[in-house]
């Protein structure tokens, strides 16, 4: 059960809830356990007087089961003499089971974080008709948000989440959270970065006023579908203007589907003519459609859709931006299915920019291995594994029917940004 508690009273150790949401506190998670001081200060700068706290959830120190400074001190000395001392293998497999926990809890809060972006960009989209001028508050205020939780790591990554929730959802934060981690590739400055971002999240924001068979482009529309399909540009600006957005995110509604060889649409730009966050978002955007379209059967693995993007990127895409793209999502994106080099078929999980080679991955064990080693060996970090990498990449066609049901790979890709801990994963047994 929880209670509230003043926020002066606040403690290491609690358990608390914030009510307020997502969006009203710099922290990744709106329920978590106070680790620092530091959370506590930034809790009574929120201006709140009491939050909720869950004391079955909270680990404090109380005076009743804390032991004397001296007792403890002996207590564990004398642990350590009667204690076994672990064989090398075993000391391994213990340092491994803890790595592999920080993993469960990091794929954890990527997910939950998703999830809660989701549901506040979707309750902004669901303002934009009645009340645009509070829809484009809750996009700004999001977008903050995505860049505090973002901007306070030194090193960030990228991992495959469950795409739950509605496909124009999951595109709108896939568009949204590479956009943002190629702009802060890029050294962006705050306000472009914040333009960025809104205009990543609403940039299908005309979609709205359009009948849903025409939100998105099929092979053999006629022209004046065609031309249906492409007026949400002009409909999303109109839009954006009643929001009263800024007049950088703004241009990214108005110009993502702009390329940089003035092939795109509506106006035809080309090169500088296009901004620098619309042609962020024009490279992502087809990215993600590759991977996600409307007919599953059309869906590219994300290697794939790399591998389509970097053979159009000498005409179609901005070089500078389409560079930092690829060097970002890696050579393996998140969401790839690959052959590594002991033959064994494993799903890209997680990737850190700075090691394109050697991402996290899901690997599938073979028949012959006992149940309980498979299971705790099958996240890997290839990093990690000096004599361990990818050979080949593989459509899902390509996989053995037992593999795929294994690996179960998402119905769509979808991605949040993670904060990169160095932390060594020792390789698997």
């Amino acid at each position: 059960m929880s209670s509230t508690i003043a926020v002066e009273e606040l403690r290491v150790g609690m358990y608390i809830q914030l009510d307020g949401g997502w969006l009203s506190h710099p922290f990744p998670l709106s329920s978590f356990r106070i680790a620092t001081a530091e959370q506590i200060a930034t809790l009574q700068g929120l201006g709140l007087a009491r939050v909720r706290w869950v004391p079955d959830k909270s680990e404090l120190a109380g005076a009743a089961t804390a032991a004397p400074v001296g007792a403890a001190a002996a207590g564990d000395e004398a642990a350590a003499a009667t204690a076994p001392l672990l064989s090398p293998a075993d000391a391994q497999a213990a340092q491994r089971r803890v790595w592999l926990a920080a993993q469960r809890d990091a794929a954890r809060l990527c997910e939950r974080q998703h999830a809660e972006a989701a549901q506040a960009w979707r309750g902004a989209l669901d303002l934009v008709a009645a009340r645009p001028q509070e829809a484009g508050r809750t996009t700004e205020a999001l977008t903050r948000a995505m860049l505090e939780k973002m901007l306070g790591s030194d090193e960030i990554g990228i991992r495959l989440v469950a795409g739950g929730g509605d496909r124009a959802g999951g595109h709108a934060l896939n568009v949204a959270v590479i956009s943002l981690l190629i702009g802060r590739t890029l050294g962006l400055p705050d306000e472009a970065m914040q333009d960025l971002g809104v205009g990543a999240l609403m940039h299908d924001v005309g979609k709205i006023d359009l009948p849903d068979r025409f939100r998105h482009v099929e092979d053999g529309f006629s022209n004046a579908e065609l031309g249906l399909y492409r007026d949400h540009v002009a409909k999303g600006v109109m839009h954006a203007q009643r929001m009263q957005l800024r007049a950088g995110a703004l241009a990214v509604l108005a110009q993502h589907h702009e390329h940089a060889d003035g092939s795109g649409f509506p106006l035809k730009l080309a090169g500088e003519r296009i901004a620098l966050a619309s042609r962020i978002v024009a490279v992502v955007n087809r990215y993600d459609n590759l991977c996600n379209p409307g007919t599953r059967t059309l869906a590219l693995t994300p290697h794939e859709a790399v591998a389509t993007m970097f053979a159009q990127g000498r005409t179609r895409w901005d070089a500078t931006v389409l560079s930092a793209f690829i060097r970002m999502m890696g050579v393996y994106p998140a969401g790839s299915l690959v052959q590594l080099t002991d033959d064994r078929y494993a799903m890209v999980v997680g990737v850190n920019s700075s090691r394109p080679l050697k991402p996290r991955v899901l690997v599938h064990e073979p028949h012959g291995r006992g149940q309980a080693v498979a299971a705790e060996a099958q996240l890997l970090d290839l990093e990690q594994a000096h004599d361990l990498g990818i050979r080949r990449s593989l459509a899902a066609s390509k996989l053995p029917p037992a593999v795929l049901q294994a690996l179960d790979p998402r119905p769509r890709v979808a991605y949040y940004f993670e904060p990169i801990a160095r932390e060594c994963a020792p390789s698997a047994a």
